[in-house]
């Protein structure tokens, strides 16, 4: 395999959290701080906790009831917006070194960086050329990173999530012979990027535990269990990544989809979550307008509250590094939905808003309490690509539309809470607070 490229993969540490303390004159390495929403229960998910809580041994994105009573710690209240503009900033600084051809920003705390044309340019090795830009950060941020060097993109992020963690200057460095050496044998296979508990589990019904066993594994049988993406499991097992930061930023993908979904503060009732439901379709319905878009299809996915004997699950937890959550969690969690196709692709309110009602009424159940809904488009295609049949009366779809882009543009001008529906001023109803928000959380 040529190894004649380098890459870097740089993450911001424990990111929400580094901010905050930076913000309050603390050092993320000694203060303790949670990043979590005090007007929210115990049971809310911290989003970020400091490195020096971490170095307590406690779990990152623990929940706050979590969190030893004899620890004593700051409570930040999050704010996504200044967490969105340091992480652009700090882009900003990336850019001073690098062409925007050369980066793919794969989180708000982490990117990927080619890092083959700079070495020559700026005469360093690859570690130096990490060094350089946490220091860069560091010095204008405040923010500390870590940083994973490899001859591809999978092997600069293991290098990241693994080796990094056991070096001095948080600089990993994995090569295909180091890989070989190191990681093939590495356990628990799930600290290797993109294999989850349920990979694992799948892959110890055949007595494999690490990647080196993946390599003894015959392929056929790799194909039978996994599928299509065997591929991606055969390649990472021996340190193969054939794509480049270019062919990411040149992907298009073949078709497109759009959605949105919330976990809702309590259990709902059935009419309760006939609002949300009713709130987040008409806000996605003006997004396919705003974009220009329409939808041949579209989703639901309604999950409901827990029993509770199965708070606690059997086969314990996961912590992939960006939170811990239960094996199997999502498979045990009761949920009714589905996904209806359609006999015209179109963008307007009056014909989308009685088929997602009409799924919600057909699939939704009324004896259990309701915790998350999630609504999507499918087949989302540009809006000449819009079909009308014999019944379509243009005059009152071009009045329709015409009203549709009057709204967005009173909430373009005024703000989102300018202009809503009566639906949205009702007790249960949760728009107006989720219109202040970014990402679920207080901008």
């Amino acid at each position: 395999m040529s190894e004649d490229r380098t890459y870097v993969c740089i993450d911001l540490k424990c990111f929400y959290a580094s901010v905050e303390c930076v913000q309050r004159g603390l050092d993320p390495f000694t203060a303790n701080l949670v990043v979590a929403d005090p007007d929210r229960t115990e049971k809310t998910i911290c989003l970020a906790i400091s490195p020096a809580m971490k170095d307590l041994g406690i779990s990152n994105r623990c929940r706050v009831f979590e969190i030893p009573k004899d620890v004593r710690y700051t409570m930040a209240k999050p704010r996504m917006k200044l967490y969105m503009e340091t992480s652009a900033d700090i882009y900003s600084i990336y850019l001073r070194y690098v062409s925007p051809e050369d980066i793919h920003a794969y989180s708000i705390d982490e990117c990927f960086i080619d890092a083959t044309p700079y070495l020559s340019l700026y005469r360093m090795t690859a570690k130096q050329f990490a060094a350089m830009l946490m220091d860069a950060v560091f010095k204008e941020t405040g923010i500390c990173a870590t940083a994973g060097v490899g001859t591809n993109l999978f092997l600069a992020k293991v290098a990241l999530d693994i080796t990094a963690k056991h070096v001095d200057d948080h600089i990993g460095y994995l090569d295909q012979a180091e890989f070989e050496l190191t990681i093939q044998t590495h356990m628990p296979i799930t600290d290797i990027w993109n294999i989850g508990p349920g990979i694992a589990k799948r892959l110890a019904k055949f007595g494999v535990y690490d990647l080196r066993g993946v390599c003894q594994m015959d392929e056929d049988a790799l194909y039978r269990e996994f599928g299509v993406n065997a591929e991606y499991l055969i390649d990472h097992a021996h340190g193969i990544e054939p794509c480049t930061i270019a062919e990411i930023q040149a992907y298009e993908p073949s078709s497109h989809s759009m959605g949105s979904g919330q976990v809702l503060p309590c259990g709902y009732s059935y009419d309760e979550g006939l609002i949300v439901l009713k709130e987040m379709a008409d806000q996605l319905i003006l997004e396919l307008v705003e974009k220009h878009l329409v939808a041949e299809s579209l989703s639901l996915y309604v999950g409901y509250e827990k029993e509770k004997d199965a708070e606690v699950p059997a086969e314990g937890y996961f912590d992939g590094g960006h939170g811990r959550r239960s094996i199997g969690a999502r498979g045990n969690i009761p949920h009714t939905g589905g996904t209806r196709r359609q006999t015209d692709r179109t963008n307007l309110h009056s014909k989308l808003m009685p088929r997602f009602l009409d799924l919600y009424r057909e699939t939704t159940r009324t004896d259990k309490p309701i915790r998350r809904i999630n609504v999507g488009f499918g087949g989302v295609v540009p809006e000449e690509f819009a079909t009308v049949d014999l019944f379509t009366d243009p005059e009152a779809e071009a009045e329709e539309k015409s009203l549709q882009k009057a709204m967005l543009a009173v909430k373009d001008k005024f703000g989102k809470n300018a202009l809503l529906r009566g639906v949205s001023l009702t007790e249960k109803a949760t728009a107006r607070e989720r219109n202040e928000q970014v990402g679920g959380h207080h901008a």
